[in-house]
């Protein structure tokens, strides 16, 4: 697939399907056949539209219309994930010699920013061109994170390439690590599980875990483990394997160590998530240093999307470009500290195409 000539079009539409009058917006993005919904609760990345090989449209993304339910089983799905994606142990960080408690989400840590993330607010939104920005202000000590901070997620769709940026300051030292948190099925959402995608990661090593899906050591190898991805394999063909990393989880909820990439340098690829049947095709380009692939393991059918197919394990799998888990802990890994004068900045690139 190539980019397209015609510019992007941009709408804003009300969007609150819970009546409890939340005030939410959902704006669309379409360029070509390419269309991404963006809705203000979460900064969530909602729905995708993309064609296969024979040029026939499908959503691609999990998702659900209910507020509800985007408040609870789904809180996470496409939404942009904060003050600290992933796991942080303990529930609790040192920041220049001062502890700070964070709000715990059980299992002895703090996931995804804490049990009132940033999937919970309803973000400002404002056009740019190509696309929308939203704005979300964490005020200082939020979910016990020190420091006031203003985060903005902007999501531009240009040709087949749906670009989603960040960038974040604050008044205090803090820890901060930002995702987009999309299940995709190239399939078509609700059109069976993932297992028989084609999936390649850019990676030589991942981070192994305990059970409280904390990294316990230093990185190691995927070579010769269900965990090499360096060339393309389906998703199913070790998740069953008799491996101990993979019976934590019962599946892939890990994070892989992607290879070295310049220093403020421009988007480097990280996956390839490809559909035999569909032809459909996912190119997850990144700035960030990991990769977290999880294989929708816990999902027991208390989402329903659009389809009416109630979704289970394996129903989808998320790619989250993001910092290494538990890093505030861990000095070898690339640090996840923002100070005052700085600014955080980061890029994804979600490259749609078909093959075959």
């Amino acid at each position: 697939m190539t980019a397209s000539s015609e510019p992007t079009e941009v709408h804003r539409a009300p969007y609150d399907h819970s009546g409890a009058g939340m005030g939410l917006e959902r704006w669309t993005l379409r360029s070509g056949p390419i269309e991404a919904t963006v809705i203000t609760l979460g900064a969530a990345l909602h729905t995708l539209t993309a064609p296969d090989r024979t040029g026939a449209p499908g959503q691609v993304l999990l998702t659900s219309a209910n507020v509800g339910a985007l408040l609870g089983p789904a809180k996470h799905y496409g939404v942009t994930v904060g003050r600290y994606a992933n796991r942080i142990a303990g529930s609790r960080i040192t920041l220049d010699g001062e502890d700070h408690p964070l709000m715990p989400t059980g299992n002895g840590v703090t996931l995804h920013g804490g049990p009132d993330s940033f999937a919970h607010r309803v973000w400002e939104a404002e056009e740019i061109p190509g696309g929308v920005r939203m704005h979300l202000h964490s005020p200082d000590g939020d979910q016990g994170f020190p420091g006031a901070l203003d985060v903005w997620t902007e999501f531009t769709l240009d040709g087949a390439d749906l670009v989603i940026s960040y960038r974040a300051v604050t008044n205090k030292p803090t820890v901060l690590n930002l995702t987009n948190h999309a299940y995709f099925n190239l399939a078509g959402e609700g059109r069976g599980d993932v297992l028989g995608h084609l999936l390649t990661v850019d990676a030589d090593e991942y981070t192994p875990v305990d059970e409280r899906q904390i990294p316990y050591g230093p990185y190691e190898a995927v070579a010769g483990t269900p965990f090499d991805f360096t060339t393309a394999r389906p998703i199913g063909k070790g998740i069953g394997e008799d491996h101990p990393q993979l019976k934590l989880s019962r599946g892939y909820d890990h994070n892989w160590v992607l290879r070295e990439r310049p220093a403020d340098g421009p988007p480097v690829r990280a996956a390839l998530l490809e559909d035999p049947g569909s032809g459909r095709t996912l190119e997850v380009l990144t700035t960030e240093p990991g990769l977290q692939v999880y294989t929708a393991n816990g999902f027991d059918g208390a989402v329903t999307g659009p389809s009416g197919t109630a979704y289970g394990p394996f129903a989808g799998v998320a790619l989250e470009t993001q910092h290494h888990p538990d890093s505030p802990h861990r000095p070898a890994y690339p640090s996840t500290e923002l100070r005052p004068g700085q600014e955080f900045r980061s890029t994804t690139v979600l490259r749609w195409g078909t093959a075959g």
